[in-house]
């Protein structure tokens, strides 16, 4: 097999309600990578598709929605005979098909006997969905793909996303893809490919996915949200770094809120309000609050992050100045030193069960004393 390549390339209120969000498998639109696209359909067009394809990017940019593009696109080959077969003499200018066509009907409901799809399944035991692609996930694949494809064409797996795989799946998708049969092609998604198996990256063919422009987060921000006031939109944009999912994401889990609640907190720096600072862990820590907590520890590191890179490149802030001004009284290393220890502690308290309202406590601590 290949070694890995990459393939280079104040507020005023909305009325209307929210969009519903198609999910990668229903997205007629692909919107900010035109040339990762354009990019597949030459691979196509050359007959030198990879059977392994790792598309990686953060989360929420897209990458699931290429793949499912590029899978309709291949498997729409077969079922048209009448275009010349796979590979036929007509180029096609996109990977598009229009929604009505069946092939997209079918990948839309799952319902396509040449598509397999592994995602995280769902635990018997505890009744909800697991928290990693484990082996037996994985497994059904390799008999998937031996079989021969019902329409003539190509027997495709989507694995969404490929990072979430244990060790034991890991080492079951490398065996495939060590003899893959003939005919079939493995799309890997991936948020954080240095997760995977060196063995697997080495396998696939690379084509890594760029965050979306402001501009463009903020169009879809008001496409599918056009609810949120024009400031909620503008915060939304800056909280996402590219992503739309994750701005979606937090416009749905309160991230706004918190997010201005965090840098109220920030405000009082180096001199907390215990009454509010108590009120605010409550909040996020609360039973049943996983969301919310969630967000909290991907905010505030991230909140610091962007405080750090912005002093350390002579910017002037604005919405997180008041963390930013702390940020002359001590060094930046000082700082970064901080923001590791605070991410290291969310990570720690993910893997060990510590108590989530002493985690936040001690977030904010560990700010107060830099900040002194």
């Amino acid at each position: 097999m290949a070694e890995e390549d990459d393939f280079e390339s104040e507020d005023e209120s909305g009325e209307a309600a929210a969009a519903a969000i198609p999910a990668p498998r229903e997205q007629t639109a692909l919107i900010g990578h035109e040339a990762a696209e354009a990019t597949l359909l030459q691979a196509f067009q050359a007959n030198r598709l990879p059977q392994g394809l790792l598309i990686t990017g953060p989360h929420g940019i897209g990458k699931a929605t290429l793949g499912y593009r590029f899978a309709r696109f291949l498997l729409a080959q077969a079922a048209e005979p009448g275009a010349g077969g796979l590979f036929a003499p007509a180029a096609p200018s996109s990977l598009a098909l229009a929604p009505e066509h069946p092939v997209f009907r079918r990948v839309a409901s799952s319902g396509h006997a040449d598509l397999l799809t592994i995602e995280r399944g769902i635990d018997p035991k505890r009744k909800r969905a697991r928290s990693e692609i484990v082996v037996e996930d994985v497994r059904a694949t390799g008999a998937f793909l031996r079989l021969t494809p019902a329409e003539g064409g190509w027997r495709i797996v989507v694995i969404d996303t490929a990072d979430e795989m244990n060790r034991n799946a890991a080492n079951a998708l490398l065996k495939i893809l060590e003899e893959p049969p003939a005919r079939a092609i493995l799309i890997l998604v991936s948020d954080n490919p240095g997760r995977l198996l060196p063995t697997i990256r080495s396998r696939c063919r690379r084509l890594p996915l760029r965050p979306l422009p402001d501009a463009t987060v903020a169009e879809l921000i008001g496409r599918y949200r056009p609810d949120l006031s024009a400031r909620d939109r503008g915060t939304l944009t800056d909280l996402a770094e590219g992503s739309i999912g994750r701005a979606l994401e937090l416009a749905e889990e309160g991230g706004i809120k918190t997010h201005r609640d965090l840098l109220q907190l920030l405000a009082q720096l180096p001199d907390l309000d215990g009454v509010a600072l108590h009120a605010f862990a409550d909040k996020v820590a609360r039973w049943g609050n996983d969301d919310g907590y969630r967000v909290f520890t991907e905010l505030m590191p991230a909140t610091l992050a962007r405080a750090i890179a912005s002093a350390a490149a002579g910017a002037r802030p604005d919405a997180e100045a008041p963390l930013a001004k702390l940020l002359v009284r001590r060094g930046l290393d000082r700082w970064v030193e901080v923001w590791d220890k605070i991410t290291h502690l969310f990570a720690q308290a993910d893997a060990v069960n510590l108590d989530r309202k002493q985690v936040v406590l001690n977030a904010f601590f560990a700010l107060e004393e830099a900040a002194r």
